[in-house]
Parts: C-alpha cells; sequence; structure tokens
C-alpha cells in the first residue's frame, strides 16, 4: 500500500477498507509515516466524514494500536464514565465510586484541563500525594482492592491517538464529529470495559454548543461503542452554567466530598442529580440492576448511606493521596488570595456565558493555556448565586480563589461579560436533556 492512493481516496470519497485504515493508523503508531501524508489525509477525512465502517475500522485500529487493558480477571465488570468536558465537571468523583460500591470496576482514564475546561488528572492531582502515573500492573491492583482508579493515559496505550490528535491540534481537523468519536472511543475501548456511559455535553460551556451537534457526536461513539461490542449510552446533558457550586481544582474535589459525605445545597443539585443519572446507567449497564430505574434507585442509596464515600476514601488511599484531606477537607483549602466578585445590579441572573467563566478560571490558575503549564490547585471559584438566583447589587456572586491579588483583574473582566443580570425570571433545563441509546441513535445523525 501507498499513503499517497489512499489519501487521494479519502479524498475522492471512496472508502477505504478495514486494511487501509489500518495502514495508516498503523504508520501513525509507528511514525513510520510521513506526518505531512497522515496531516494530508486527516483533511481529507474532515472534509469528506468517514463513513460507519470506516469510522468503526479507524476507532478499532486506534484501540489496538498498542496495549490494552484486559479486565476479565478482575471478577467483576467493568464500567466507565466519559464526559466530552465542561466547568465544574467534577461528576467522575461521585460517579467512579458509586459504581465501585455497586460492585463494578471502574477504570477510569482521564485528562488534563486545556482551554476553558477543567481536566480530571488536574483536580485529583491537588489531592497531596494521589499518584495518578501508573502502569497497567499498579492500575490492576488498586482496582482488584478498592474497585475504581483514576489515573491518567499511559504512553503505550492508543499511541496512534497521540499522535493523530496532536496533527490535528497543528491542521485545523480537530471539530470533525469522526475524529473526535475515534479519538475519544479508542482510548475508552482499550480500558477493557464491558460498558460505557457518556455524558455529552451542550450549551455555552461545551465544546459543541449546538444541541443538534451534539447529539450526532452522541450519537456516533454509542453507535461506535456497540460495533465495538461495549454497551454504549450518552446522555446528553447541559453546560449553560457550571455544574454544582465549584470550578477549579481542589474545592471541586472538596465539593464532590461533601456530597459524598451527604450534604445538600440547593446550588450543588445539578451535579448530585448527573451524578446519580450517569452511575444509575452505569449499574444498569453493568449488570448490577434491572433497569435503568433500579439503577438510579441503587446509586442514590450508595451515596446517602456513605458507602460510596468509603470506596473513594479507600481509592485516594491506595494511590497514595492523603486521607486526612478527605476526612476534613475544609482544613486543607488554602489559596493565596480571595476576593468576592458582585453583582452590578439588582435582579435575576437570567443567562450566564458558560465558556467565558471557564476562561475566568483558567486566567486565576486553575487551568493552563499550553500543554506542560503547572495549575494552581486552590485557584477557582465559589458560587453563592447562580442562575434564577436574585441577588442584590452588590451581593457576592462567587468568591474568586489566586496565589495573589494580581490574578484578579482579568477574570473578574470575564466575569462581567458572562453573567446577565435582568428583570425577568430564569428558565431552568433538566440537568438531561436526552438519552440516546443504540436503539434510537440513528435518528440523531445527520445526513452526510
Amino acid at each position: 500500500m501507498r499513503a499517497v492512493d489512499l489519501i487521494r481516496k479519502q479524498r475522492d470519497g471512496i472508502e477505504l477498507n478495514d486494511e487501509e485504515i489500518k495502514f495508516l493508523v498503523r504508520g501513525a503508531a509507528e511514525e513510520s509515516l510521513p506526518m505531512e501524508q497522515l496531516s494530508a489525509w486527516l483533511m481529507a477525512a474532515w472534509l469528506r466524514g468517514l463513513s460507519h465502517n470506516e469510522l468503526t475500522s479507524l476507532t478499532q485500529a486506534m484501540r489496538f494500536s498498542g496495549e490494552v487493558f484486559d479486565t476479565t480477571t478482575l471478577g467483576k465488570l467493568a464500567v466507565d464514565k466519559h464526559s466530552t468536558g465542561g466547568v465544574g465537571d467534577k461528576t467522575s468523583f461521585l460517579v467512579a465510586p458509586i459504581a465501585a460500591a455497586a460492585g463494578l470496576a471502574v477504570p477510569m482514564i482521564s485528562g488534563r484541563a486545556l482551554g476553558h475546561t477543567g481536566g480530571t488528572l488536574d483536580k485529583i492531582e491537588s489531592i497531596p500525594g494521589y499518584r495518578t502515573k501508573l502502569s497497567l500492573a499498579e492500575f490492576r491492583s488498586i482496582l482488584d482492592r478498592t474497585g475504581a482508579s483514576i489515573m491518567g493515559q499511559t504512553k503505550n496505550l492508543a499511541p496512534a491517538d497521540r499522535v493523530l490528535y496532536a496533527l490535528r491540534d497543528r491542521t485545523a481537523t480537530v471539530e470533525s464529529p469522526d475524529l473526535i468519536c475515534a479519538s475519544i472511543m479508542s482510548k475508552k475501548l482499550a480500558e477493557g470495559l464491558h460498558a460505557l456511559v457518556l455524558d455529552v455535553k451542550t450549551g455555552s460551556g461545551a465544546f459543541l454548543q449546538r444541541e443538534q451537534d451534539a447529539l450526532h457526536l452522541a450519537s456516533l461513539m454509542v453507535q461506535t461503542g456497540e460495533a465495538a461490542g461495549t454497551r454504549t449510552v450518552a446522555l446528553l446533558t447541559g453546560m449553560e452554567q457550571p455544574l454544582g457550586r465549584a470550578a477549579g481544582n481542589w474545592i471541586e474535589v472538596a465539593e464532590a466530598i461533601e456530597l459524598l459525605h451527604g450534604g445538600r445545597d440547593p446550588l450543588t443539585e445539578d451535579l448530585r442529580e448527573l451524578s446519580i443519572a450517569l452511575a444509575g446507567w452505569m449499574i444498569y449497564l453493568g449488570e448490577e440492576a434491572a433497569s435503568p430505574d433500579d439503577g438510579r434507585r441503587l446509586a442514590e442509596e450508595l451515596l446517602d448511606s456513605g458507602a460510596a464515600f468509603h470506596a473513594f476514601r479507600a481509592m485516594v488511599e491506595a494511590q497514595g493521596g492523603d486521607p486526612g484531606c478527605i476526612d476534613h477537607p475544609s482544613t486543607f483549602h488554602k489559596p493565596g488570595a480571595s476576593r468576592n466578585f458582585p453583582a452590578t445590579r439588582s435582579g435575576i441572573i437570567s443567562e450566564m456565558d458558560c465558556a467565558q467563566v471557564g476562561w475566568a478560571v483558567q486566567r486565576l490558575g486553575a487551568g493552563r493555556e499550553r500543554v506542560g503549564d503547572a495549575v494552581d490547585p486552590h485557584a477557582g471559584l465559589l458560587f453563592h448565586a447562580k442562575c434564577g438566583s436574585t441577588v442584590e447589587a452588590g451581593q457576592a456572586i462567587c468568591t474568586m480563589f489566586a496565589a495573589s491579588e494580581d490574578k484578579f483583574e482579568e477574570p473578574e473582566r470575564l466575569l462581567r461579560t458572562a453573567i446577565h443580570i435582568q428583570d425577568t425570571g430564569h428558565k431552568a433545563n433538566p440537568p438531561v436533556r436526552r438519552i440516546i441509546t443504540v436503539e434510537n441513535a440513528a435518528q440523531f445523525l445527520k445526513i452526510q
């Protein structure tokens, strides 16, 4: 085979077969094909789109381009959750221990913050001592002992994706639903999952802000997972404002711990509701409940009883984290500086540009502009009012945390443009908008 011939076929809209896709993926993983040829093929795929067969072949080839985690010896079914990213999204710290407490294995391989969205690894690494760089042998040992583990991607897990993603970032081919699907699903399927629950965000704080785009991607991922033999469901969820009260690193972990301890706050009910919904589907697909509703009831019971808290604490301790922070989270938050952000007028918070809020969190020091930048574990925002809240002029909408006072000017400017206060009310949407399964996925796919 010659790469140039395959580029030409893709460019001209002629479907590539399984062996041709494998050839390209192998060339990426082994770096045996020139980067300019891989870039040209990515652009052709971006422009033409991939057929269902091509997408299935690409995902599977990327999945098996390196190490694959074998979960068959764990003695329990392996189930995971993946979110497409948002602001204040800390559901992993709730759903992983809930599912583990239900008797499932949760091998969760997560990523870091980039752009306006937060990263699960940056958040959980704010726990002193917590290790996210594990060998697959250590990963297995922790899953055996605690039922859940949250770690970073290993060098040899889906290596083709690492090469192709870096090229997509440099060649303006990131925003392809087919390539996004193959990237996400190849890494998740390499975990050896029995089932996968996807949290696909839509709204101002999501990468895919239009609902029809998010539905299309969710449907692609459901069909791709099912074609690979992994039971897959997607929940389309809103990201018009931060999830819960906190957006940052440690303060998000602390908020999750508060819920694991049984705490309730009106501003965290969206986080609690979404986490229970996601965990309920994980429990159902993992065959620990007879229906999604039964899974939801069990998830809520495990959260309220403290069983999920004990599973989370065991995971943190097994990965070297300080359990004292989990037992007494309020004593650990030590930002260098804090400042309240006040309401500019009286009225009702009608909407937020959630992406702008995310950029404010990033500028406070909780995120990064480039891969490799350090993050501040204590930076972020803690909200005292959200959409639908009535506020008085001068009342604190949120508190900003940063390393020093000079970090506040730009986040304040971003928040002033992001948060809108009006005289009229706010229409609240439920956290979960739609549920996409293999039975209904096809109806949400755009005609290519």
